[in-house]
């Protein structure tokens, strides 16, 4: 944990790393953009989800995906896959109190958007302890794990990279950060890449542990640790 002393911003995605992704919140999401791509394009279920993951393996999220081969515009599709019922989550009071102790600040850096984020947060009862988001839309629409994206994320947090812990669901998306001098901790049940649980074609998975410093499957009990060693 002597990695984590000189730590005094805390950056954490959101889905699957902020709650369990057995909660199957957002297999909501996923089940809506595959509906998204079967009408916008006028495909079967079966293309669209293929689509749907092809997107997500080559630029990072299927919204990207849909804009650099579709010309999509990413206001429509944002909206629709982001209307979920967010009540499967329960309020998480042992990870609200977590991150309240933590010394310095915490954000949020996600490849979603703002209101989904902010609504997940008030769900989880946690919005309290967030200084600011970085959603897609404050990245143009370049998402993680798209090298580019970090340093201005840094720069709207006011952080050091050095100074930084950052924790994901999706190894690939630590890779940039750990290349920058974060510290980096994958958040997983039974420490696996949700990219498995999300049928991302083979050829695009990425379990890197090179450029993974931790991992855990049970966050609020890392984050004890770190404010009670």
């Amino acid at each position: 944990m002597q990695r984590f002393a000189d730590i005094n911003g805390w950056v954490f995605d959101l889905d699957n790393t902020l709650y369990p992704a057995s909660r199957n919140l957002f297999a909501q999401i996923d089940q809506r953009m595959t509906a998204f791509i079967g009408e916008a394009l006028s495909v079967e279920r079966d293309e669209a989800f293929r689509l749907q993951k092809q997107f997500l393996g080559e630029y990072g999220t299927t919204l990207a995906g849909l804009m650099n081969k579709h010309g999509m515009p990413p206001g429509p599709f944002l909206d629709f896959v982001h209307d979920i019922d967010v009540s499967v989550l329960p309020p998480d009071p042992q990870l609200s109190d977590a991150i309240a102790a933590l010394p310095g600040r915490k954000f949020i850096f996600t490849n979603g958007t703002v209101d989904h984020a902010e609504r997940v947060m008030a769900q989880l009862g946690i919005q309290a302890h967030f200084d600011d988001i970085f959603d897609i839309v404050a990245g143009d629409y370049l998402p993680k794990p798209n090298p580019d994206i970090y340093p201005p994320m840094l720069a709207r947090f006011g952080l050091e990279a050095k100074n930084t812990a950052f924790f994901e669901d999706m190894a690939r998306n630590l890779t940039p950060a750990y290349k920058l001098g974060m510290t980096t901790v994958l958040v997983g049940e039974k420490n696996s890449d949700t990219l498995e649980a999300m049928n991302m074609p083979k050829e695009y998975r990425q379990i890197d542990d090179a450029h993974i410093h931790h991992k855990t499957d049970n966050l609020p009990e890392f984050l004890n640790a770190l404010i009670r060693p």
